[in-house]
């Protein structure tokens, strides 16, 4: 199946294959804008498009659904649900996991998110990030870390296949075993405010890209943290755009 699908991208332009680690980036999920002075690396949802001239990393819910697609996850039966319900993230709860507790679940999950990491390279990003890999520990035990990590198995395969570097989000402790299934770089929320960060450098090095939120701090700077990724950043929570008055971006 993935063969297949990395055929039709036949002919497309090869993305980059060498991460830009320590690169100051800017973190767009709340839609894209023209990057801040010396940003050279770009993360957007798949619904954006990749930013002009930057190293562009196309975000993708890999676990959980996206709010706009629940009803179709679950008419597929792919969703996770205890007594008959879907079993929502409780901290966005819009969003659903996916059941990944089965060989026939995970396969059929992968299946619909590699037609997204092919949309993803034929509009032009260089890697995708897969977010939450932690979704087994929401889900009332009744998944483990083993069945995503299956999942996360074929979804690599497909970006790599498709010239795509990939990008762990989530999972902390598990950052080496992530990275010896063949994750290339990290995407790291609030690592210093839980003080997570060396859990990703020593299993990534530089190739790591830190999320930092002023929410979480009050007055003290993450930027002062000394074991922190080289590249950190400051963003307010929401993600605004720079026309919000929330919005907030500082790079360490």
């Amino acid at each position: 199946m993935f063969s297949a699908l990395a055929v039709l991208v036949a002919g497309c332009s090869s993305p980059a294959q060498v991460f830009p680690g320590g690169a100051q980036f800017d973190y767009q999920l709340g839609g894209g804008y023209e990057p801040p002075e010396g940003v050279s690396v770009v993360v957007r949802d798949a619904t954006d498009d990749p930013a002009v001239g930057m190293y562009s990393i196309c975000y993708l819910n890999a676990f959980q659904t996206q709010p706009q697609a629940a009803e179709s996850w679950r008419a597929a039966g792919l969703l996770l649900e205890v007594d008959g319900r879907p079993l929502a993230d409780p901290d966005w709860p819009d969003e659903y996991l996916l059941d990944t507790g089965s060989a026939s679940t995970r396969e059929a999950i992968a299946a619909r998110i590699a037609q997204d990491i092919l949309q993803c390279a034929k509009n032009g990003f260089d890697a995708v990030e897969l977010d939450n890999l932690d979704s087994y520990g929401r889900s009332n035990g009744q998944l483990t870390f083993e069945d995503n990590l299956e999942v996360a198995k074929m979804l690599v395969k497909q970006a790599h296949d498709l010239g795509l570097l990939v990008g762990q989000k989530n999972a902390a402790e598990e950052s080496s075993r992530l990275r010896d299934i063949g994750f290339d770089f990290a995407v790291a929320e609030q690592c210093v405010e839980f003080d997570e960060c060396s859990t990703y450098t020593i299993a990534y090095g530089a190739d790591v890209l830190a999320i930092e939120y002023l929410e979480g701090f009050g007055s003290d700077d993450p930027c002062e943290t000394p074991d922190r990724p080289t590249s950190t950043i400051v963003r307010d929570l929401n993600l605004t755009m720079p026309d919000d008055p929330a919005y907030r971006y500082m790079a360490c």
